[in-house]
Parts: C-alpha cells; sequence; structure tokens
C-alpha cells in the first residue's frame, strides 16, 4: 500500500502537483462534461424545441454551444492541474478578438448567414434548389457553409454568405412544378388537331394533377415548323416522370394522327443564269 501512496504522491515535474491531485482534476474534469454534454445541452435543446425555434437554428445553436462547452471544460481542466487561468483566460479573449477583427471576418459572415438562412428558411434539407449558380438538393446547412447534392451525385459546398447573398430559386417549397415541353409539327399539318391530341394525351396520366389544368397553345412559328407548348403540372416528386412521358408520348401521339415532327429545312432556289451575263459584285 506504500508504494501505491508513494506513486500518488509524487509530484509531477512542471505542474507542481502530484499523480493523485492529477487523477482527481481528470476525473473531476470528465464528470463536469458529462454534466455539460448530457444535462445541460440536452435541457437547452429541449427549451429552443419547446419554444418553436426552427430546427436548423436548434442545430447552429447546439454546434455552437458545443465548442463553448468545450473551451469551459477545457479551461477548468487547465485550472485544476494548478495554472492560473485568470490570465488564460484574458489572453483566450484577447487572440479571439484579434483572430475575429483580422482573420476570420468572412467566417463571421458566414455564421451570421447561417443563422438567418435558419431563421428565415428559404431552404430546407431535401429540397431542390438553384443556388448561387448551382443546382441541386438541400444535403445540409450548416454553421457556416450549406452543402447541396446534384443530379449526378456531385457534391457542392457553398459558403453561406454565398448562399443569402444571392438569389435563391426553391423548386421544392410549392409543391408542384410545371413541365415545358416544346414540340414543332409541319405547316400545313391541323394544329387544331393535333393540340387537342395532346391536351387528351396529357390529362391521361396519372401523375399530371387537375389543379392547376394542363395547358396547351401555340409558341411560335419557326422557320421550320410550327411550335406548340405543352405544359402539364405534377407533384415535385414526380416531375422527372412526367417530363420524361410526356416528351415520349407526343410523338406518339400526333403520329396516331397523321403529323409528323419535321427535322429542319432549308429551299434553296437555284436560278439559271446565261454564260454572257454580267455579273454583279
Amino acid at each position: 500500500m506504500s508504494a501505491l501512496e508513494d506513486f500518488l504522491n509524487w509530484t509531477i515535474p512542471y505542474l507542481n502537483i502530484t499523480i493523485g491531485e492529477f487523477i482527481i482534476a481528470c476525473i473531476v474534469t470528465a464528470i463536469f462534461a458529462l454534466i455539460m454534454f448530457h444535462v445541460v445541452l440536452r435541457l437547452i435543446k429541449r427549451a429552443m424545441e419547446r419554444a418553436n425555434f426552427p430546427p436548423l437554428l436548434n442545430e447552429l445553436f447546439a454546434r455552437l454551444l458545443k465548442i463553448v462547452f468545450i473551451v469551459i471544460i477545457l479551461i477548468t481542466f487547465i485550472g485544476l492541474i494548478g495554472f492560473d487561468t485568470s490570465s488564460l483566460i484574458l489572453a483566450s479573449a484577447a487572440i479571439i478578438g484579434l483572430v475575429l477583427a483580422f482573420g476570420m471576418s468572412e467566417t463571421v459572415n458566414n455564421f451570421i448567414n447561417g443563422v438567418m438562412i435558419a431563421v428565415n428558411r428559404p431552404i430546407e434539407k431535401g429540397e431542390y434548389v438553384i443556388v448561387n449558380g448551382h443546382e441541386g438538393t438541400v444535403d445540409d446547412v450548416a454553421m457556416m457553409f450549406t452543402r447541396l447534392i446534384t443530379m449526378d451525385s456531385k457534391l457542392v459546398i457553398i459558403p453561406n454568405g454565398k448562399v443569402w447573398g444571392e438569389a435563391i430559386v426553391n423548386y421544392s417549397r410549392l409543391g408542384v412544378r410545371r413541365v415545358d415541353v416544346d414540340v414543332g409539327i409541319p405547316y400545313g399539318s391541323d394544329a387544331g388537331a393535333a393540340m387537342e391530341a395532346a391536351l387528351k394525351m396529357m390529362r391521361k396520366h396519372p401523375k399530371v394533377i387537375d389543379d392547376p389544368e394542363p395547358e396547351i397553345f401555340m409558341k411560335e412559328l419557326d422557320d421550320s415548323a410550327m411550335v406548340i407548348s405543352l405544359r402539364p403540372w405534377s407533384k415535385v416528386e414526380d416531375y422527372w416522370t412526367v417530363a420524361h412521358d410526356v416528351r415520349t408520348e407526343i410523338v406518339n401521339t400526333l403520329d396516331e394522327i397523321g403529323i409528323t415532327i419535321p427535322f429542319p429545312q432549308l429551299d434553296l432556289h437555284v436560278i439559271d443564269t446565261p454564260s454572257n451575263a454580267p455579273v454583279t459584285v
């Protein structure tokens, strides 16, 4: 037992505390950390949920609290092993102030914009959006950045300052989307019959919704064809299915009534002139 007591009473070099005191400091710090993360943090999260704060704001605040708790726990441990924490706190505050003032202005800006996104919620996880020229599904809105996943599974990370400071196009928020399909029919064909057949085809599709109703109209008179525009509406999750089906079925529908989609055409008239005719430049 004396050997254990000698070991616990041995003074650690440069710390001026015994091993026993160091072990006690570790235990106290561990208990304090458990209380901070498993009790205090949970109570704060529940209070924010009861206050009906936006989920993104809850997540951002929770992450910030974790960083603050880690700093507090480290300072507490340093104080328990014999260091003067008052000077450490002042030095840390000064360093943080300088860093924020000179080197982290962009980081602070991203964080503040992240809070604005969380409060105003222009985008939510799972929504399909265009942000800062990038198009994809929102994967996460963190404290400093927003992550998008593109249709071809590319991960795009955008600083929140570039998200909140730019125009945001949200395709998912309203729940429905319009599909735009343009198709050309040859001059001389029955445009009315083509438009009526196309409208019936859209209405028969099981994933084309009735409100708003599908529309069709003559869009323009092109060089080689009369262009009609099909505009069915669908739920957001059915957009790509409806777009594919309408583009496929319109070809078959027009073919059934004897209308073939024309290729681009150019009529070339050749004028035969006598060989002795004067040449005009």
